[in-house]
């Protein structure tokens, strides 16, 4: 197993380009959605929130290949992507008027207490799903210089030419020298959905989704995901994932050796620890596996505002740490403490500064600053 290897900056466009499908995200807050009559809007998507977070909180240069539909929510979306400072990439669609393609929509209210928050989604004929193989022209496009590729698990299973687009892109990036990271995100009833549409069992959409999700991971760098991401999104086995705490780190690393059999190619893998007490209260950790050496990282108490997002937070600030050249401590710090933060925050993205997330990670506390 050969060491994690950071590209430097010099002769580069982007620090991090992710691709991934770009959505709203409709957010009542507090009042369930039966009853809301106001919406906010976020502007969404798992790959897309970890570059912006490393554009707005942490001064990266970020980038982000997707799918735009041009019409007034495809306008909503670009701005922004512009807002964010993320150079976006765009593979666009006409809109026929009727019935699309879509941009997709997440629901997605906050709970409050012991009332768990809601997510659905209306993903029905998105434009992101059509995107395939020949999409982008990667070679152009990592023709400027990428020093990080990142993509994940939601945005393959949205059909199978997305995950055929992922492996393609990984190829590009890995050729042109980047790191390659994934998110697994597992998510059954996404596979589930667009196995149905093939005419396939739920038990067949199960056994698909491990295959191609093991297809991607075979050409990853840095892979985020917990215990229950890696037995069922990529069927290794190990310890019941409800055997322990949530907090307990232990399954986590003893995960470590399946991973490294089936993929000799990962050099990190790195995943939240969360203990949910209530919808406003969590007990926050993170851990991360780096070139065979485990480190875990406080646990905090966290007053949540608002949940969305915190994953991809975390993930940002590690990011972020690498490619800064931190330690691997201090970037484990930094994606716990950028994550913590985002739940304080409503949207699913950053709000707060790089000295917040460096004084968090230090050991800071919410004193007021003056």
């Amino acid at each position: 197993m050969s060491s994690l290897t950071i590209p430097s900056a010099s002769n580069t466009a982007h620090d991090l380009l992710a691709l991934g499908a770009l959505v709203t995200r409709l957010d009542p807050g507090i009042i369930p959605f039966a009853e809301a009559s106001e919406y906010a809007l976020h502007v969404s998507g798992g790959e897309y929130n970890v570059a912006t977070n490393l554009s707005t909180c942490f001064g990266l240069r970020a980038a982000i290949a997707s799918a735009i539909v041009d019409y007034p929510i495809g306008k909503r979306i670009e701005s922004a992507v512009r807002k964010a400072g993320v150079t976006p990439y765009y593979q666009r669609f006409a809109f026929d008027g009727v019935r699309g393609p879509n941009m997709a929509i997440v629901w997605s209210d906050r709970g409050q207490g012991v009332r768990a928050p809601v997510v659905f989604y209306n993903r029905s004929n998105e434009a992101a799903g059509r995107l395939k193989p020949g999409s982008f022209d990667w070679k152009a496009i990592f023709g400027k210089g990428i020093r990080w590729f990142h993509s994940g698990g939601i945005f393959s299973a949205l059909s199978p030419t997305t995950s055929e687009l992922v492996i393609e892109a990984m190829e590009a990036a890995r050729a042109a020298g980047a790191v390659v990271s994934f998110d697994l995100n597992y998510r059954a009833k996404l596979w589930a959905v667009a196995a149905a549409e093939q005419g396939l069992s739920a038990e067949q959409a199960s056994e698909g989704a491990a295959q191609t999700l093991r297809k991607i991971v075979s050409h990853v760098d840095v892979l985020v995901g917990n215990e229950e991401d890696l037995q069922k999104g990529l069927g290794l086995k190990g310890p019941e994932v409800e055997s322990k705490g949530k907090l307990d780190s232990s399954t986590f690393f003893g995960m470590m050796e399946s991973v490294i059999k089936d993929f000799p190619n990962i050099k990190a893998v790195a995943t939240t620890l969360r203990e949910v007490h209530s919808t406003n209260r969590h007990s926050w950790s993170a851990v991360l596996w780096l070139d065979g050496k485990s480190y875990t990282a406080p646990t905090c108490e966290l007053d949540v505002y608002d949940r969305v997002g915190g994953g991809d937070g975390f993930a940002a600030g590690l990011f972020y740490g690498l490619l800064a050249g931190k330690s691997p401590e201090d970037a484990l710090r930094l994606g716990w403490a950028h994550g913590a933060l985002l739940t304080t925050t409503p949207g699913d993205t950053s709000m707060v500064s790089l000295d917040q997330v460096e004084a968090f990670a230090k050991g800071g506390s919410a004193r007021i600053q003056r």
